[in-house]
């Protein structure tokens, strides 16, 4: 079994700082593409991105299922919190956001977040979707240009059958993930929550935003912000200044 280190990737030590914030990154993207984003963020609070097993530093080990996944995740969480009592958020985007919320049912008492932020989600409760049950029974070109409604691919990459093959395998794992997972009601969480999506996500729209407000005790903030699914790309400011906003209120609260 890997150590709880092999979870997360960073910038480094980071002992001056005071908040985490935990990082889930999109069906087949890399979770290094969020340390990028600590510059937006300063010392105001440090980026651990999650790495799952089968990718990156850990592609040694086998894929896991949905579930596997967000267990290893939250106990991963648990233990580095447990261990220094740091604040923490918790940010997932898409397939991330999702397994970010599973996780956030599973932590509780001083080791609950202190705020929860899906990014272009549709809420649990819808997932998974009709359109990504389909996508994930594709391959090849056929499953490069079903993801590009996305806006995930460029048009270069799905006509390049060297360039599909060695981007593809990924995110079809992830996708077989994703279909795997199985919502089941719960009670509302106390945590606040903040979402965030592109005005023109083609998959995202508000009657899939909606349902996420069944499962917080209060209403998640709403954020709408410029772009498509893929709204950080190539430039994060929108979503990179919501959590820094977040984590300075919380600090300001805590000052007074």
């Amino acid at each position: 079994m890997s150590g709880t280190s092999d979870w997360f990737v960073s910038r480094g030590p980071a002992a001056r700082w005071s908040t985490r914030i935990f990082c889930f990154p999109h069906a087949g993207g890399s979770p290094r593409t969020f340390l990028d984003w600590q510059n937006g963020l300063g010392e105001d609070a440090e980026i651990l991105a999650i790495c799952r097993p089968g990718r990156e530093h850990r592609s040694a080990e086998p894929a896991p299922t949905i579930a596997e996944f967000i267990d290893g995740a939250a106990a991963a969480i648990t233990a580095v919190t447990e261990a220094d009592g740091r604040p923490f958020y918790l940010f997932g985007h898409s397939l991330g956001a999702l397994v970010a919320f599973e996780v956030c049912r599973r932590l509780s008492g001083l080791t609950a977040p202190q705020h929860f932020v899906a990014s272009g989600c549709s809420a649990p409760s819808l997932l998974p979707s009709q359109r990504v049950q389909e996508i994930a029974k594709l391959t090849g070109r056929q499953f490069a240009e079903a993801i590009g409604f996305f806006g995930g691919l460029p048009a270069e990459v799905i006509a390049d059958e060297e360039m599909r093959d060695l981007l593809l395998p990924g995110v079809i794992t992830d996708f077989h993930m994703a279909v795997g997972y199985r919502y089941r009601p719960g009670p509302r969480l106390g945590v606040p929550a903040t979402l965030v999506v592109g005005r023109d996500d083609p998959h995202v729209k508000a009657a899939q935003v909606e349902p996420w407000s069944d499962e917080f005790v209060q209403p998640p903030d709403r954020h709408w912000v410029d772009g498509g699914h893929f709204y950080f790309e190539p430039q994060p400011t929108a979503v990179v200044d919501i959590l820094r906003s977040l984590v300075q209120a919380d600090q300001h609260v805590e000052l007074i």
